[in-house]
């Protein structure tokens, strides 16, 4: 029979019982009977909370009801001796910090059926045992339950029985973790695993990105993921929108792979169908190459012996059986965000505990056809809508919408989008809280803040709020800066600015630096813990071809075989507003995955891989991204079954580019107003002008080096507002010609230009391309001017 030791009612080490099929294994240790929440066979309505386990040493349960209490959670342990037990339940009352009043997370815990005298959650400002009184337990199977009260986010780690009435369990982290382990009847050390060539820590774009892109190249990979979706930020529990221009730059197959499981959703936050969720796991699970851990958490890692700093094998806990497992490697990525694996194994780091960029915990409330119940939250921030927080706006039209390699999304048709609220990005805050060791307060705070906000909101308008309930919260925060593991190059926010080259640079990142700080207007009565923030966006970002970060930025400096994808690279805090997006952290993964392949196949390092292997990497970089060989030795081939992936949208064309002379819209003579636009792809240079202005016009004017006869084109996207009669005028030298276009349609030739004929130009002489706004019936739209000599 498997063992489940997170089920097991622990009851004497030196010997276990046999049970029926229905019952958790049990293992002997007298006095004490152990129960981890997190393995109850029926969670019920509580949901599995695995983010602070480094914080507090266990994952646990949580009652996510938004505010309306969850369904029980609900096991059956066997007893094997008959007798009078203390009971302990380790929880937290979540607001206790704060002092705040009420005890949101109240719940109950019952024994065969019985309820404890007792509510739970209500004391301290920690984790802690609280004492639930005596129980007289029956032997053979007991039956336990656990009953929210509120709906707010309850929480439970462990229930702990000990017929040794006087027993108090540990409550320090090192000493629990030891009582735990050896209650929980745990092998000393985790069995070990196959040696695979990459162990990828961390299932969110970044983890997905190396996985496969390893996978592909003929590597054996695990990928560990301790939640049970795969994504990270950019997954149905998080609904952080992937950003970040990918097949672009240097090397325009990167972002293929991120492409094939990507969402494209239409609003952060939005529907938990648009972010793919069963399509990113199919995607991996289609890798006959990777073994998937879901729900494994690492914690621990086994460091290679010798002089080499190496590390051998991540030691991951399942956060439902309590297993560990032993996965060995010979090279290992960090994907984790926080860079938690490399932390584990000493690797250089850097951390601003203070001014980093914070953590979000989005939410979205809905319009029903009735009005809701909502109870009062004075344990919640006090908070007025438009004086402490942004009233929230409505979801934006969804669009005709793809996930992944043109996958359809799931019809939304159903949902009025004009019937849902959502709290978005800025919902953030943790910017001076210590970026790892208090994440659970900065969640926990920004759960007090939203909470308070939606009573705000039905305190002021109460006819506007009565029939709105909470559709969706995230309890699993979206954050943006921790670790930053130290590679051999730090990248930083001049080099980006500067333009400066790497020979090493790969990866596009288009995103602007953009940094998050508090937003002054809000910041009035919680000034020292604000909860709403502004974004800053810098310039100096190359949004079209995107700056190439180096590959150096992608490994440790001093882990010998450690490689790190996303947000936790080799950049100062700086950088890191420009790098952090999904789909760029997604082409870091795709990276590391060739340069893995390169490290295991010329058994070098991956600092050998820029020192003696860099062309071939470069080389497999030109590849596509659904290229793959059958092992280390294959070759590359294009599989029939690959992934077909959406149409590059051009955003641009580079005038440098473009035959003959050509007159951009910046250098046209205007008068009247015009406004400068990007919105229709692509355009010339840095974008376009238009207006509808009565009277505007705006002149082109050049001259030919030669003599001769020369075609002129105009350049135009098309929209529906554009004018249908354009006026245009060519002056050559034969005089006026004069045109109407229609720009509501779509130009004649490629890429938006349209021929307005054959002209004689003279050396020297003006001449001049003139678009007039009066009689254009509509926008007169300006990109560019072509000038071609004809053959």
């Amino acid at each position: 029979m498997k063992k489940h030791p997170l089920l097991t009612l622990c009851l004497a080490a030196a010997t276990a019982g046999a049970f029926g099929a229905a019952a958790p294994l049990a293992h002997a240790a007298p006095a004490n009977l152990f129960v981890e929440a997190e393995s109850f066979q029926d969670q019920g309505g509580w949901v599995l909370d695995t983010q602070f386990i480094d914080i507090m040493g266990s994952p646990y349960l949580m009652a996510h009801g938004l505010g309306k209490p969850v369904k029980d959670a609900s096991t059956t342990v066997k007893n094997a001796t008959a007798g009078k037990y203390r009971v302990w339940v380790r929880t937290k009352n979540w607001v206790g910090p704060w002092d705040a009043p009420g005890a949101p997370g109240r719940f109950q815990v019952s024994v065969n059926g019985k309820a404890l005298s007792k509510d739970f959650g209500t004391q301290g400002k920690d984790w802690l045992w609280e004492d639930g009184g005596e129980v007289q337990l029956p032997a053979g199977d007991t039956k336990l339950a656990i009953h929210d009260q509120t709906g707010f986010n309850g929480r439970v780690d462990a229930i702990l029985f000990t017929n040794d009435l006087k027993f108090t369990p540990p409550a320090e982290k090192k000493e629990l973790a030891s009582f735990r382990h050896k209650s929980l009847g745990l092998p000393d050390e985790a069995p070990v695993t196959k040696e695979y060539d990459l162990v990828v820590v961390g299932g969110g774009y970044a983890g997905m990105g190396a996985a496969i892109s390893g996978a592909r190249q003929g590597l054996s990979v695990a990928l560990i993921q301790n939640r049970p979706v795969l994504g990270g930020n950019g997954s149905s529990e998080v609904q952080v929108w992937a950003q970040g221009g990918t097949r672009r730059g240097l090397y325009p197959h990167l972002g293929e792979i991120v492409e094939e499981f990507t969402d494209r959703a239409s609003n952060s936050p939005g529907f938990v169908e648009e972010y793919g969720d069963k399509l990113k796991e199919q995607v991996v699970r289609d890798e006959k190459n990777i073994d998937l851990y879901l729900n494994n958490h690492v914690w621990k890692v086994e460091m290679a012996k010798g002089k080499e700093k190496k590390i051998s094998g991540a030691i991951a806990l399942n956060v439902k059986t309590g297993e560990e497992k032993n996965i060995r490697g010979k090279f290992f990525v960090d994907c984790t965000g926080h860079g938690n694996l490399g932390a584990l194994a000493n690797a250089t780091y850097t951390m601003l505990e203070k001014g980093h960029l914070g953590m979000s915990n989005m939410w979205v409330v809905s319009k029903t056809d009735k009005a809701q119940d909502w109870p009062e939250t004075p344990w919640a921030l006090d908070l007025e809508p438009d004086k402490d927080f942004p009233t929230p706006k409505v979801f934006k039209p969804l669009k005709n919408n793809v996930i992944g390699a043109n996958k359809p999304a799931p019809d939304l048709s159903h949902f009025n989008v004009s019937d849902f609220l959502h709290g978005e990005w800025f919902w953030e805050s943790g910017f001076d809280k210590h970026p790892i060791e208090e994440l659970e307060l900065v969640r926990d705070w920004n759960l007090r803040a939203l909470f308070g906000a939606f009573s705000g909101l039905r305190k002021k308008d109460p006819g506007k709020y009565a029939n709105h309930a909470f559709q969706w919260v995230a309890y699993i925060g979206g954050t943006r800066e921790s670790r930053l593991l130290i590679g051999d190059v730090v990248l930083n926010e001049n080099d980006i600015v500067s333009g400066k080259q790497f020979p090493d640079g790969c990866v596009p990142t288009t995103w602007d630096i953009d940094l998050h700080y508090p937003k002054e207007q809000y910041m009035t009565k919680y000034k020292d813990n604000p909860f709403i923030s502004r974004a800053a966006f810098g310039k100096g970002v190359d949004r079209k071809n995107g700056y190439p970060i180096p590959y150096r930025s992608f490994y440790s400096k001093n882990i010998e075989n450690l490689f790190m994808a996303g947000r936790n690279i080799s950049v100062d805090h700086n950088a890191l507003g420009t790098i952090r997006v999904m789909r760029t952290c997604g082409m870091m993964g795709e990276v590391v995955g060739k340069a893995a392949y390169l490290t295991v196949r010329h058994q070098t390092t991956p600092r050998g891989v820029y020192e003696q292997y860099l062309d071939n990497l470069k080389d497999l970089m030109t590849k596509p991204g659904a290229m793959r060989r059958d092992s280390i030795e294959g070759q590359l081939y294009m599989p029939a079954n690959a992934a077909k992936l959406p149409e590059i949208v051009q955003e641009h064309i580079e005038s440098k580019k473009l035959e003959g002379l050509v007159i951009d819209d910046e250098e046209a003579e205007l008068t009247g107003s015009w406004s400068k636009g990007e919105g229709l792809k692509p355009y010339v240079d840095k974008g376009y002008q238009y207006t509808g202005t009565a009277g505007s016009s705006a002149r082109f004017p050049f001259s030919v080096k030669e003599t001769g006869t020369y075609e002129v084109r105009i350049a135009w996207q098309p929209h529906k507002n554009r004018g249908t009669t354009v006026p245009v005028s060519v002056l050559s030298a034969d005089g006026q010609k004069d045109f109407t276009v229609d720009q509501s349609k779509p130009a004649e030739l490629k890429q938006g230009f349209h021929s307005l004929g054959k002209f004689k130009f003279e050396a020297g002489a003006e001449a001049a391309v003139t678009f007039r706004v009066d009689g254009a019936k509509g926008n007169v739209h300006l990109d560019c001017v072509q000038v071609l000599p004809v053959k």
